[in-house]
């Protein structure tokens, strides 16, 4: 029963991060930056792809993506696999057949 009781304090505290977050992403953004950097520093650099990877990805989930937007959802879209405009697939191939 202790064990729930700490899972619920700690989804509490996380959803009061989360909504803190949305309200204030700029100041989300720089916490999570200097976070990282300074566990970056304590591993002296050893995990760096992964220390911003979780950043990257607590950035995220709290919906903090770019600094100084409302939202936090005025990024880029999602990748639709076109990469080349006039192609459906991004790939060569032929192309509408016209008569």
């Amino acid at each position: 029963m202790a064990m729930l009781r700490k899972l619920a304090v700690l989804a509490a505290a996380a959803e009061a991060a989360r909504r803190y977050a949305k309200k204030n992403p700029a100041q989300a953004s720089k916490y999570v930056d200097q976070a990282a950097e300074f566990v970056d520093k304590q591993t002296k650099g050893k995990y760096h792809g992964h220390i911003s990877g979780a950043a990257q990805k607590t950035k995220s989930v709290a919906g903090i993506n770019r600094p100084g937007t409302a939202t936090g959802v005025d990024g880029p879209g999602p990748a639709t696999g076109v990469d080349r405009p006039g192609t459906a697939t991004g790939v060569d191939g032929p192309g509408p057949v016209t008569p």
